[in-house]
């Protein structure tokens, strides 16, 4: 099984998302299948077939959380120094066509978020940074085209 890299904060969000669908979301659905065989005929019941395939849902994402965290590699990005972008750098890039100046921290595949500025490690745009430096340019194939990126600054532990 391959090691999943996480930042500690990405490592906690996965605990605490498992800790939050077993200990609430697991009784609550539990409650709402009880309450809709209550209800009678189990054939027609809509909240019943309802609450059964939110648990099913539920179970599902509660086994994806266990086996992520038992293969988690937890990476301590404030440990982490150098000017090569790695994993857990925070990577500040100018679009050579437009000049618009973006942030992204390189993290882990289940903590990426591109709207909050966070990219999966196996992003294209984190795979054609790793290892470069400031100064250096980047070409990234994305579904609009290539962009062309300068790297102006690397940081770790932000």
């Amino acid at each position: 099984m391959d090691k999943v890299p996480l930042t500690i904060k990405g490592f906690a969000a996965l605990e605490d998302e498992l800790k939050h669908r077993q200990q609430v979301e697991r009784p609550r659905i539990i409650q709402a299948i009880a309450e809709a065989r209550a209800l009678g005929d189990l054939s027609e019941n809509a909240e019943y077939h309802a609450a059964k395939e939110a648990q099913s849902l539920n179970e599902g994402r509660i086994l994806e959380l266990e086996s992520l965290i038992s293969r988690a590699e937890v990476i301590d990005i404030a440990k982490l120094s150098g000017d090569r972008i790695k994993f857990g750098a925070t990577v500040k890039l100018v679009d050579e066509d437009t000049e618009e100046e973006k942030t992204y921290q390189i993290v882990g595949e289940p903590e990426a978020d591109v709207r909050s500025g966070r990219v999966s490690v196996a992003s294209p745009i984190a795979r054609a940074l790793m290892g470069k430096t400031i100064g250096d340019t980047v070409e990234v194939s994305t579904p609009g085209g290539g962009k062309s990126y300068e790297v102006v600054g690397v940081q770790f532990g932000a």
